[in-house]
């Protein structure tokens, strides 16, 4: 499973959070953990798949914001791990 971070501009409130959470779910049928975040301008989510960035790009701005980029997310590392 890999960990991804989209990063969205336009939204302003836990609304324009649920939007861009179903344009992701919808680009991505795959994806999991989908979550964004209006104040931090990001989407994160995580999916065994590959991302088609462009299918996710257009179902984003469809929606009326503005993919900007996406990133892997770096694995969290519990205290024990190296």
């Amino acid at each position: 499973m890999t960990s991804y971070i989209a990063h969205i501009e336009g939204m302003a409130c836990p609304m324009c959070e649920a939007h861009v959470q179903e344009a992701i779910r919808k680009a991505l049928p795959g994806a999991k953990k989908v979550a964004a975040s209006h104040k931090n301008a990001t989407a994160t989510f995580e999916t065994e798949e590959p991302v088609d960035q462009a299918a996710l790009s257009a179902a984003v701005n469809a929606t009326g914001y503005t993919f900007v980029s996406l990133d892997t997310a770096q694995p969290k590392k519990h205290f024990w791990q190296k």
